[in-house]
């Protein structure tokens, strides 16, 4: 890896936070992960000291989108599962 990857980072990660939404009790945390060029649908559920790490298939061209995208998946998510979602299968 070259110096200025290093320093500035390789292209790939995660893009600056969104603030985190709070739904029916849990915090959403929406982390869409930077892909070539697009963003990778990503979230981070908390509800007190649990925490899940929701990462989807899906790719987006624009970075708000996939921030919509993620509390979207993130909220079916919550509605589906509830507290099971932190459950360890």
């Amino acid at each position: 890896m070259s110096i200025l990857s290093k320093l500035f980072g390789s292209g790939k990660g995660k893009p600056a936070a969104a603030d985190p939404v709070e739904y029916q009790g849990f915090l959403i945390f929406p982390e869409p992960i930077k892909e070539d060029g697009q963003y990778r649908i990503a979230a981070r559920i908390e509800k007190g000291d649990k925490v899940h790490q929701l990462i989807r298939a899906d790719l987006i061209r624009d970075l708000d989108e996939a921030n919509e995208a993620s509390l979207g998946k993130a909220r079916q998510m919550i509605d589906q599962l509830g507290e099971s979602l932190f459950k360890e299968w």
